[in-house]
């Protein structure tokens, strides 16, 4: 068998991993990736990029619905249609010039990609059946776990079929006439809102009271107000038994012990990601586990020895911006710089619509922490800017110590709020107070604008409201 020597073996390909590896190239330590599907993982391929672009594609479709039945905006539009083949190939054409991409930096970097699938040996050797040729043999004296994860299946309702997982939902060959969506959680409600755009009819099925159950109610109201104004059915409290082409959807409202049947052409099946710890030997390590996910400390570092873990396998939060920073807190600190992965806070959005965005702590996080702080909100009803793009709903909202004003967390919702995901993070990271928001000049018009009047809001300032 033919064997290789490296210093840096990085096992997975998505946005941990490749941008691991690019960092080590870039650091002059000689570096392996393997992985055995494409470039990008999750994220790239079949996760974060390409629902966005379903998402955009659902509602460009929507908005020439809309204007067809009459626009404040004097727009006519006449029986739009849409070719959902070729928005699938618009798609995928996105997809192959990213991960494309990615090939060419980690070239750049001076990575070796070695395309096939690998079993570990143990802590310093892996074996890879490659997709062309004969396996080899690959020894290292770090090896990094980037395998991220993969969508939960229900027992009673395996993917395949007429259940899509979410991957199968991006690749749709016709837009069904009836979706049933299990999980209202954000990527169940994203896809679910976009495929309701594309003019499915949809239903939510959840087992909590509430849709986005791992956000705070009064963040999720607006969200709540547009699927009900969309047409979007929920059944909240609801658990699914099973699914028959005959009836479709079997569920069970476990508080009025009553089932039912939700008739269905497909059925999206969004409750969930675990992470990929098995197929590949790493059950060899004995490494120390959290539950399902591997364990590690500050520094991205396993129970053993010169063995690494980030992403998706190290569980929550599963987001591709964690993986990446772990990545290159890994490369570095292997190249032998001081790093520990300690961020003040890590951005979540949701992409809804509206959009939901949380970074750093919530009113009733900071509180039961035991933290006495003070909270303001800004709506975007107050906003000319929001005016502008026809969507008033939602706010801005800030959270800091009352002792300080030392800000720790904000959290939007609204159109576009993902955009502010950045400024919110850098806030935190920088040890911003309510001051250095409210006085620094946002521009106008703008939806930043809403961030400074919340936090003079909460100084008791406000100038707009």
């Amino acid at each position: 068998m033919k064997e290789i020597s490296t210093k840096l073996l990085i096992l997975g390909g998505g946005p941990g991993g490749y941008v691991a590896g690019i960092r080590a190239g870039q650091l002059g330590i000689p570096t392996v990736l393997v992985e055995g599907a494409s470039l990008g993982g999750t994220c790239l391929n079949i996760g974060c990029i390409p629902s966005k672009a379903l998402i955009h594609a659902a509602e460009s479709f929507a908005v020439a619905r809309h204007q067809a039945a009459g626009s404040q905006l004097g727009i006519k539009v006449s029986d739009p249609q849409i070719d959902i083949a070729q928005t699938v190939r618009w798609k995928d054409g996105i997809v192959t010039r990213l991960t494309g991409g990615v090939g060419a930096l980690l070239r750049k970097a001076g990575v070796q990609v070695v395309r096939g699938w690998a079993q570990i040996e143990d802590g310093k050797t892996v074996t890879v059946a490659p997709h062309e040729g004969e396996p080899q043999r690959i020894r290292c004296e770090h090896l990094l776990l980037a395998t991220g994860s993969t969508p939960v299946e229900l027992p009673s309702m395996p993917f395949g079929g007429a259940i899509w997982s979410s991957t199968d939902a991006l690749s749709p060959d016709v837009v069904p006439k009836r979706l049933v969506v299990v999980g209202a959680g954000y990527i169940g409600l994203e896809l679910g809102m976009a495929y309701r755009k594309l003019g499915a009819e949809v239903t939510v099925v959840e087992a909590a009271q509430r849709v986005l159950p791992g956000y705070d109610e009064e963040l999720t109201q607006p969200v709540l107000d547009a699927l009900q104004k969309s047409g979007i059915v929920l059944h909240l409290g609801c658990s699914v038994q099973g699914w028959d082409a005959q009836h479709g959807v079997h569920v069970r409202n476990d508080a009025r012990a009553e089932d039912f049947a939700l008739p269905a052409e497909r059925v999206l099946v969004a409750v969930g990601r675990r992470p990929h710890t098995t197929g590949f030997g790493l059950e060899g390590l004995q490494l120390d586990m959290a539950g399902r996910h591997i364990a590690i400390d500050a520094h991205c570092r396993t129970s053993m020895r010169n063995v690494w873990a980030i992403g998706d396998v190290t569980g929550e939060p599963m987001l591709a911006h964690r993986a990446m920073a772990q990545g290159e807190c890994v490369a570095e600190q292997i190249a032998g710089k001081n790093r520990r992965f300690e961020p003040m806070a890590i951005p979540a959005v949701c992409f809804t619509d509206p959009e939901v965005v949380v970074v750093g702590k919530t009113p009733g996080e900071a509180r039961a922490a035991g933290i006495d702080c003070l909270d303001a909100a800004f709506p975007f009803a107050a906003n000319g800017r929001a005016m502008t793009l026809e969507s008033t709903g939602g706010f801005v909202r800030v959270v800091a110590r009352k002792d300080n004003h030392l800000i720790l967390g904000w959290q939007a919702v609204g159109r576009g709020v993902s955009e502010l995901a950045a400024a919110f993070g850098q806030c935190i990271e920088m040890g911003a107070r309510l001051e250095d928001v409210g006085h620094t000049i946002h521009a106008h018009p703008t939806l930043g604008e809403a961030v400074q009047e919340a936090a003079l809001r909460a100084l008791g300032q406000a100038l707009h409201i």
